[in-house]
């Protein structure tokens, strides 16, 4: 229907975006990056006067980010920090996304002409290939960020928010663990292997090829993650 030149454009619906959002946003960045220590007491009231908001979002951000397991609420005590990943509980986060990661790449492979979803996986590859790989802290967090783009691309290209809700309840965990090990990046050239196999896949529509690549992919981070874990006990 053509656009009435006397009434103007038509606006165009903008979406607020919540102040809990950047609270929780800001919140996982710090508990991923290590700013905030396991364990660490949160106080509500603290937060809250460092964000300069109310304790409402604070409150909010909180609840959400315990959704994630990086917090933990104890009655009559509050928010912590949680404690870092055991070995076995690590195993069993891996288990939790070999359950979810390889159903999704083969639902992305499914709608790749829809999802738009080729560019998405080719800029997180191209990033994962030319980021530094240890030395510094930010050079190891670009890295991860980098990867964890990567698995968000597939995710989103499912197309499904319940997906994508569960795949968020995990992968901070995962990124929390592999950012603190202290070994840097020690798994670079067969991540991104694993990686361009998993895009190949998707690219063409191959459903099958996408969640056995995704499940190797896993399967291959389980065993060094697990391994890099056992060498720093």
């Amino acid at each position: 229907m053509p656009t009435d030149p006397k009434r103007g454009a038509s606006p165009v619906r903008i979406t607020p975006r919540l102040i809990a959002d950047d609270v929780h946003d800001q919140l996982l960045q710090l508990i991923v990056d290590g700013h905030i220590d396991a364990e660490q007491p949160l106080s509500i009231d603290g937060l809250a006067r460092d964000f300069g908001v109310s304790s409402s979002p604070v409150r909010e951000a909180l609840a959400r980010l315990e959704a994630t397991g990086l917090v933990r609420r104890f009655a009559l005590r509050g928010y912590s920090v949680a404690p870092a990943l055991t070995a076995g509980e690590l195993g069993d986060l891996m288990d939790a996304r070999l359950l979810i990661e390889p159903g999704a790449a083969a639902a992305a492979a499914a709608r790749t002409a829809e999802s738009g979803i080729e560019a998405l996986l080719t800029s997180a590859q191209e990033a994962l290939e030319t980021a530094p790989r240890g030395g510094r802290f930010d050079d190891v967090r670009e890295y991860y960020d980098a990867d964890r783009a990567f698995h968000l691309a597939v995710i989103a290209g499912t197309g499904n928010r319940f997906i994508a809700q569960a795949y968020e309840a995990l992968g901070g965990q995962f990124q929390r663990f592999r950012l603190f090990s202290g070994r840097g990046v020690t798994d670079a050239d067969a991540t991104i292997a694993e990686h361009a196999a998993i895009r190949s896949a998707i690219v063409r529509g191959d459903a099958k090829a996408a969640s056995e690549g995704m499940h190797a992919h896993l399967t291959g981070v389980r065993h060094r993650a697990l391994g890099e874990m056992a060498d720093i006990s």
